[in-house]
């Protein structure tokens, strides 16, 4: 099954959990809008390339749509609905007034200038503006995109209105209203939900051992932050390969590599490895934060690691997740794991509209308290019902999301 599939498949296997009415569950299967653009470039050789764009909108129901724009080659419209919806349970878990969106565009960023990326973002924020707002959907950072490119949509869409709109994104650089806090925020979050589930489990993750797949914003700062905390860091990779130390990486020799060559491998002091032998490592932790999908049916088994923490958008297929449960391996679900940074993006967008900073210190502390409540609001919903964490996670989701249709009714 491919992304959207898998969502479909786990809202199928909730809705029976809580008894939903159908006319509901057909209300939440079909994403609210789904916009498909054609983007026409000028690139630096003078020739003019068209990409493809989209966004898509799974629901409104508890607020604007909120959700994350990729530049990637592998992007489908199919995996944005996906990731959509995925945003909407994952803004309802964490009681943020949001619904879920996504957008993405097909392209290969490494192989692009500053210029054909600028040029690229402004034409997608005008053929996708007529669906953006702060008081519709809010872009934010995801793969391959930063703060730069969302300094390019709030000018190009306050360009197209007339004044600034610092609101209409979020994870923007903080000279133009970006939040303190904000370039950390998700792996902060997979940290708070780490240490609550050590805690819960009898362990420390002082002294664990981890290994983390994915060196981008939220794998590298997941172990630069475990790090701090006392965790041993053993293994780091990227889409090209990985680095493993069993005495525990230095980071800063990494980052230095990442610096000159663009990628982990070749550290010096450290063993190249494959991203499927970074999966199989004997570790306390493993935290998949690449992309979706990679741990599947075909190497579930080779998983040694006593806890996952998903740090990435839907890392392991369904199947997979339920044999990990079956082992008894403590699985944190993407939708509560990574919520940190769409916690943030809330924070954010809160400070725009009101005018308003906060200290960096007050967003951490009010970051950690969010994802602490929900952490064990799902674990004791789980034991209540006898159910994994992925499912207690998304009980309380799709309810909540449920009980807000319910009460705005149909119209007309």
């Amino acid at each position: 099954m491919n992304q959207w599939e898998n969502a479909l498949s786990d809202l199928d296997e909730v809705a029976g959990l809580l008894d939903i009415p159908e006319e509901y569950i057909v209300i939440l299967k079909n994403p609210r809008r789904s916009l498909i653009v054609s983007l026409p470039v000028r690139m630096d050789d003078g020739r003019v390339e068209v990409f493809q764009g989209f966004r898509v909108q799974h629901s409104l129901d508890r607020g604007p749509a909120k959700g994350g724009l990729r530049y990637h080659p592998g992007v489908t419209l199919d995996e944005m609905k996906a990731l959509a919806m995925l945003m909407t349970w994952k803004c309802a878990l964490v009681k943020i007034p949001y619904g879920g969106a996504k957008g993405g565009v097909i392209c290969e960023p490494q192989g692009m200038s500053h210029g054909e990326l600028e040029r690229l973002t402004r034409r997608y924020t005008s053929e996708v503006g007529i669906i953006l707002g702060p008081e519709k959907d809010i872009p934010a950072p995801d793969v391959n995109t930063n703060p730069q490119i969302m300094a390019w949509i709030m000018d190009t869409y306050s360009a197209n209105v007339g004044y600034s709109v610092p609101e209409v994104v979020t994870g923007k650089p903080t000279e133009i209203g970006g939040s303190e806090g904000r370039f950390d925020a998700t792996a902060r979050g997979v940290i708070s939900t780490i240490e609550e589930a050590c805690r819960v489990t009898g362990t420390t993750l002082e002294g664990s051992t981890m290994a983390v797949q994915g060196a981008g914003n939220v794998g590298g700062n997941v172990a630069k932050l475990a790090t701090d905390k006392g965790a041993k860091v053993v293994a780091l990779s990227d889409v090209s390969g990985g680095v493993y130390n069993p005495d525990g990486l230095n980071l800063w020799a990494v980052a230095a590599r990442i610096l000159k060559t663009g990628t982990v491998c070749d550290t010096p002091n450290c063993e190249n490895i494959t991203n499927e032998e970074l999966l199989a490592l004997d570790v306390d932790i493993l935290v998949p934060a690449a992309l979706g999908g990679t741990i599947t049916m075909d190497n579930v088994g080779a998983v040694k690691a006593r806890m996952v923490a998903e740090a990435a958008n839907a890392p392991i297929v369904p199947e997979a997740e339920r044999a990990l449960f079956d082992r008894d391996i403590f699985v944190i679900p993407d939708i509560l794991c990574n919520a940190g940074g769409v916690t943030v993006s809330y924070f954010e967008w809160v400070q725009n509209i009101q005018s308003l900073l906060w200290k960096e210190e007050d967003v951490y502390e009010k970051l950690h308290e969010i994802m602490v409540y929900a952490f064990y609001r799902v674990l004791e919903l789980g034991k209540q019902r006898g159910i994994n964490m992925r499912a207690a996670a998304m009980v309380l989701a799709v309810d909540r999301v449920t009980k807000a249709i319910k009460a705005r009714g149909l119209y007309p």
